[in-house]
């Protein structure tokens, strides 16, 4: 491939994994989707492992792949992700003041809560598939 072609193959599959994994996400949430799917260290190096047997390519692809979900997942609108700054500074810029610390903090609580939800979700769906469950 030359560059200008390795380039859009690039924006084609970072968007196909944005797009996919939105998705996703928006399946599991209304219920179109099974969460079975969401894996967490356990699976990741799991299937790591699977894809380093299969070469340096495959592997690289699939970093691409994790990387790209979590920077997408990093900008969703939860108060202690990126996103979450993102939507607190939005606020401000539409409102002309910043949120209140209290909102604040209730937000990061509950952002804290939704995140060790999904660690312990996801590692326990890691265990599952292994069999252990």
């Amino acid at each position: 491939l030359s560059i200008p072609e390795a380039l859009m193959h690039g924006v084609g599959q970072t968007w196909f994994i944005i797009t996919s994994t939105i998705d996703y996400i928006s399946g599991v949430i209304s219920g179109r989707e099974s969460g079975d799917q969401i894996g967490g260290p356990v699976r990741i190096a799991q299937i790591s492992g699977q894809v380093a047997d299969m070469g340096l390519l495959p592997l690289i692809n699939l970093i691409a792949l994790l990387s790209t979900s979590i920077g997408l997942i990093n900008l969703f609108p939860m108060p202690i992700l990126d996103g979450g700054h993102l939507l607190y500074y939005g606020i401000e810029a539409i409102t002309g003041k910043p949120v209140s610390e209290r909102v604040q903090e209730i937000g990061a609580k509950l952002g804290i809560g939704f995140v060790l939800f999904l660690m312990v979700y996801s590692t326990w769906n890691d265990l599952t598939h292994l069999g252990l469950f």
